[in-house]
């Protein structure tokens, strides 16, 4: 049995802990053993790093203390899955750039707030995590992100330039999901999934489950 690891906390905005029990269920339902923890402190519990085959991460802004940051590092590098979504994942630890370098990626807007419109491309449809899933619209925040070029893109979108007098990014393609490989580890990121109702539309939810597994290997 695949076992996962689920931190949560940070800020409330973004329902960490209720998003995590989501994917927690999604994690269950395919057969995999769970804890959930609200406290970093857990990166730090060597027994519990080693048990888990996964780490689902749901953690915006907060802070990490160095011993956190490295333990969780490396762990990752050394084989162990990490994934997540939105601000969870890549909007966490802002000062924390080997961090950064772990993730592909840091949050830095989202021109019009969470009532946006607009077109998720899928860019990889041969790639497993999203067998199936065609293109498909969405209303919530649009993530501008810094990404790292060297990401396995799966999914983009492409600003329009008409929120918050932002005109000059019209056209400007963002990577909405990818994979990268972290060491020995592998690393899911999905930037969809503002609040735990997203993670039940059903293209959002298909691609976290099958990213999550991924991760997993």
């Amino acid at each position: 049995m695949k076992k996962a690891l689920m931190i949560y906390g940070g800020w409330k905005g973004h329902e960490p802990k209720e998003c995590t029990l989501a994917a927690q269920k999604i994690l269950e339902d395919s057969g995999f053993e769970t804890v959930l923890s609200d406290s970093l402190n857990s990166y730090l519990d060597n027994e519990l790093m080693a048990w888990a085959d996964l780490i689902v991460q749901c953690t915006t802004m907060a802070e990490i203390t160095d011993e956190q940051a490295e333990s969780l590092i490396q762990t990752v590098k050394s084989g162990t899955g990490l994934a997540g979504w939105h601000g969870g994942l890549c909007d966490s630890f802002r000062n924390c750039t080997e961090y950064h370098f772990m993730t592909g990626g840091q949050w830095v807007s989202h021109p019009g707030g969470d009532k946006v419109s607009y077109t998720v491309n899928i860019t990889k449809p041969q790639d497993p995590v999203m067998a199936g899933i065609e293109n498909f619209s969405h209303t919530s925040e649009q993530y501008y992100l810094h990404v790292d070029p060297g990401v396995d893109v799966l999914a983009e979108t492409e600003f329009s330039g008409e929120h918050d007098g932002i005109d000059w990014i019209k056209g400007v393609v963002m990577p909405v999901a990818w994979k990268k490989r972290w060491g020995s580890g592998r690393v899911f990121y999905l930037a969809l999934g503002h609040t735990a109702k997203e993670l039940e539309i059903p293209q959002i939810q298909t691609i976290l489950k099958r990213g999550m597994l991924w991760a997993s290997k």
